[in-house]
């Protein structure tokens, strides 16, 4: 299968667009229209939004710059990962005991507002389930089980630890000392399943107009949002545009930075050898600072991801940086072709927990999920859908976490978090 160009358009050449089993394009918004909600951004949390908001009976319209699943949620390594880009012992120390138990109770429900959703409207994207932790060290095996018996706490029972004897059962490779795995866990195409909860939103009635950025936003008590060569008056507004929102905005998109990440594909190998490989076909991740992860594809590919590019800039040599890393887990890969390379970002913030908020009294927006955007923003869509129906009880307590800006403003966030980056991965290499 190769790419062709104009056959799935303004998508970067990645194997999920390539593969997409929905390749129409919506039109572009022309003119005025009303709607109860306009959601801004056709990503996760944006469709999460306006499908728990459709299923309520509102009406509802989509504007997208680009196409569906444009960004990180149509370009990610389509791991269905629980939790937050920060543990909820973490979250403990800095915001207190009673947060922690409130984000932990919702801490799984991303994957079950997927895995339901899927079921419901028939989402056909792939979903395989469970996941497998991949230590390399054993300092890094017991912070898997401290964190285990974190997660337990808040009543996951899906968590098994792994001995270094047993890692063979889920991937074949000699780097690992250990892991765990996570039977709630597990992965899908992601641009499919954003594509069939899109459709979803339609079916209920939803508009989602493509090649419709948002160019100005009128607030008040009947905010417009305005984009060129039209407009929505409604009486909500949902901000979901994330690391793809600049330069519209600047008070959000602010206070996040978007970072690249890189994704390649194999060729199709034949299945015996992808099954010696990931024999139980969970998705894995490392649980080094800057991380690799991995997983078979529906037509037996390698996808493999990792690297980190701060302030969005992926490296120019997409291949070279991640099949390395790719060789070292998998040396008998080295003559297999690299179909497909490509990069997204996500929106980082200073804290790595999703920012949540109001703009005014009719302006909301969520951002910021750090890396663990698949399950999450299904969490902060749906939470955001209730915000708007009257039930803030949950948008409240995300509302009530600090956002804090980088040091040293735009100028320097790159730079430091570089070096912070450095530091971590330093620590990593040594074994500390």
């Amino acid at each position: 299968m190769a790419f062709k160009p104009g056959d799935n358009p303004r998508h970067t050449n990645s194997w999920y667009a390539a593969s997409a089993r929905d390749k129409r394009v919506r039109p572009t918004l022309e003119g005025e229209t009303d709607a109860d909600i306009c959601v801004i951004g056709a990503g996760f949390t944006g469709i999460s939004a306006a499908l728990e908001l459709a299923e309520h009976g509102y009406s509802v319209v989509v504007l997208e710059a680009e196409r569906i699943g444009f960004g990180a949620s149509g370009r990610n390594g389509g791991q269905i990962v629980n939790g937050y880009s920060r543990d909820l012992e973490t979250i403990a120390g800095r915001y207190g005991r009673d947060k922690a138990v409130k984000l932990g109770e919702m801490s799984l429900e991303g994957g079950e507002i997927i895995r339901g959703r899927i079921a419901k409207y028939g989402i056909d994207c792939d979903l395989v389930h469970g996941g497998f932790f991949a230590a390399f060290t054993d300092k890094q095996i017991r912070e898997m089980e401290h964190h285990k018996t974190d997660w337990e706490r808040h009543g996951h029972a899906g968590l098994e630890m792994v001995s270094k004897a047993d890692v063979g059962k889920y991937v074949k490779t000699e780097r690992y000392a250990g892991g765990m795995i996570d039977r709630l866990g597990g992965h899908v195409h992601p641009l499919d399943l954003v594509l069939g909860e899109a459709a979803a939103v339609e079916s209920l009635g939803g508009r989602i107009f493509e090649g419709s950025r948002v160019i100005g936003l009128d607030m008040g008590e009947k905010p417009r949002v305005r984009t060129e060569r039209g407009s929505v008056k409604a009486s909500y507004v949902l901000v979901c545009g994330n690391a793809y929102l600049a330069p519209f905005l600047p008070e959000v998109h602010g206070r996040m930075m978007p970072v690249s990440s890189q994704v390649m594909t194999t060729e199709p190998l034949d299945k015996e050898l992808i099954e010696s490989l990931l024999p139980a076909n969970y998705c894995v991740e490392d649980a080094n600072y800057i991380l690799d992860y991995y997983r078979r594809t529906a037509d037996n590919r390698l996808l493999y991801g990792g690297g980190i590019g701060y302030g969005g800039n992926g490296p120019s040599d997409l291949t070279g940086v991640i099949r390395p890393n790719m060789l070292k887990t998998f040396p008998q890969l080295r003559d297999v072709r690299i179909d497909y390379a490509w990069s997204g970002n996500f929106a980082l913030t200073l804290t790595r927990i999703p920012h949540m908020g109001r703009l005014s009294d009719k302006v909301y927006f969520s951002h910021g999920d750090s890396g663990h955007g698949v399950t999450t923003t299904h969490l902060l869509g749906k939470i955001l859908g209730e915000a708007v129906a009257g039930h803030a009880e949950r948008f409240d307590v995300w509302a009530s976490l600090p956002n804090l800006p980088f040091p040293g403003g735009r100028t320097f966030r790159v730079p430091l978090t570089v070096l912070g980056a450095w530091w971590y991965g330093l620590r990593d290499r040594l074994g500390l």
